[in-house]
């Protein structure tokens, strides 16, 4: 076959290509992709060393880890919800004697059973010690505060509402409020009004709020500061017309000021 070279084409020199292909070539050594691989390089091979130094103690770490795991869900199943289910099954008497005692039925005689316990079954006093820790616990811790509250010993009732503790803030305002009764009775005026607002800021709501307002404002009043009693009143008045702790508030508010 006949061939030929087109005019003006020159075929490379040998010299030529080999430079052409050593201009493209890339220097290692002086690539910074190259050096950071490198690195990475001896990074994960410091830390497969390291691991394998520490073996035995990271199994002993996630075997840790997972024993405390276990144990607190073996807690959880097999020691704090049957505490529970006692505590409650054990303070449904309490409870019945003290929602009698409200009714008006014998209430110091059945206040006391309530407290101390009847029929073979604890009262809230040895259920708040005996299930400490539990929900059923943290409330007869309410309820022993309330029934020394209706029997007049007050110190006592303060210290069980004092340990009170729930998420439901209705309870909470309530648990406030019959704080500042109890040194109310105790004639400690300051400390009642201090309770009495703690118990209205708690949780602003229709039912709790104005109550503890109104018990704040005469509170205030006795203790001769109209000016913080004219606010409480006021806010009772501005914010809670319905409530029937308003009815009165008019006269209240022409005493403070």
């Amino acid at each position: 076959m006949a061939t030929y070279n087109k005019r003006g084409y020159k075929a490379p020199k040998e010299k030529e290509v080999k430079e052409t292909v050593e201009e493209v070539v890339i220097d290692e050594k002086n690539s910074t992709t190259a050096e950071v691989f490198s690195k990475l390089d001896e990074t994960a091979s410091k830390t497969e060393d390291w691991v394998a130094k520490n073996q035995k103690i990271i199994i002993g770490v996630v075997g840790a880890i997972a024993l405390l795991t276990v144990g607190y869900l073996s807690f959880q199943k097999f020691v704090t919800e049957p505490k529970e289910e006692e505590a409650a099954s054990e303070m449904f008497v309490a409870q019945q004697n003290f929602q009698q005692a409200v009714d008006g039925v014998a209430s110091d005689s059945l206040y006391k059973l309530a407290l101390n316990g009847s029929e073979g079954k604890f009262g809230f006093v040895k259920i708040a010690d005996e299930y400490s820790g539990t929900s059923a616990g943290n409330l007869a811790n309410y309820y022993a505060g309330l029934a020394y509250l209706n029997t007049g010993k007050y110190a006592e009732a303060i210290d069980y509402l004092g340990k009170f503790n729930s998420e439901d803030i209705v309870l909470n305002a309530l648990a406030k409020g019959a704080i500042g009764d109890a040194y109310s009775e105790k004639k400690q005026d300051k400390e009642a009004l201090e309770y009495y607002v703690k118990a209205a800021e708690s949780n602003k709501n229709d039912f709790t709020t104005p109550r503890f307002l109104l018990k704040a404002g005469k509170t205030a009043l006795a203790l001769g500061q109209k000016e913080d009693a004219l606010k409480y009143f006021t806010d009772i008045k501005e914010n809670y017309e319905n409530a029937p702790e308003a009815a009165s508030v008019d006269a209240l508010i022409g005493l403070s000021q």
